[in-house]
């Protein structure tokens, strides 16, 4: 389990941090610098987690603060992502930019920032209790949901990115059951593992995007 686990890890990290590189040297407009950061910054926050999550796989030494400040990192950086994605939504198909929702991505992923950075969260110890997980990711839920609806609305307009709206609606219907009940049930953790999945299918859609174009 530790093998595969890990190597899948690995995998997943190398993949989404060189492909945010590619990426970001072969962006041509804004947009599409957008799609690479938001690879970069999602294959560098989650290291902050998985590296640690390896090494304690292969180590007695005591990764418990290091395995929660790991999971700080990525709960940030993963509504960074977020919010990547809807400039992304804007700038792709050329949407006029509506304040009011600009105002609700930008207030979500303040909130879930926020909650996050509270001492209850348990993060120095790695153990967060319910109540706290449900808090944090209210507002993360909601930014997702929102993002999600804007790429469904548009999912006929551009076949390449037709299934992103997808891809985020079950990356949260693996995440949620691990955030709100991974600490009493550990089992829901390996929900994580198609999860991850859906974000490297993201990954690919940005970089397809890129490289394809770029060969025009």
């Amino acid at each position: 389990m530790k093998y595969g686990e890990s190597t899948f890890d690995v995998l997943y990290l190398l993949f989404a941090i060189l492909s945010g590189i590619v990426i970001l040297k072969k962006a041509r407009n804004r947009t599409e610098r957008h799609m690479g950061l938001a690879a970069l910054i999602l294959g560098c926050g989650d290291a902050f987690h998985l590296v640690p999550r390896v090494i304690h796989y292969f180590s007695t030494a005591d990764l418990t603060a290091a395995l929660g400040i790991g999971k700080l990192v990525t709960s940030v950086t993963m509504t960074v992502f977020y919010v990547l994605l809807y400039a992304i939504w804007l700038g792709y198909y050329r949407e006029k930019e509506n304040v009011n929702v600009t105002r609700a991505v930008l207030a979500l992923a303040a909130v879930r920032i926020i909650l996050c950075l509270f001492p209850q969260n348990g993060w120095l110890e790695n153990s967060s209790g319910v109540m706290w997980g449900i808090l944090r990711n209210i507002p993360f839920v909601a930014l997702g949901v929102l993002v999600c609806l804007l790429f469904y609305r548009k999912r006929g307009e551009a076949p390449r990115f037709g299934r992103v709206w997808l891809l985020i609606l079950l990356s949260f219907l693996f995440y949620i059951p691990v955030a709100v009940g991974a600490g009493a049930l550990p089992m829901l953790g390996m929900l994580m593992l198609p999860k991850t999945v859906c974000y490297i299918l993201l990954i690919r859609v940005f970089l397809l995007a890129v490289l394809r174009d770029a060969s025009r």
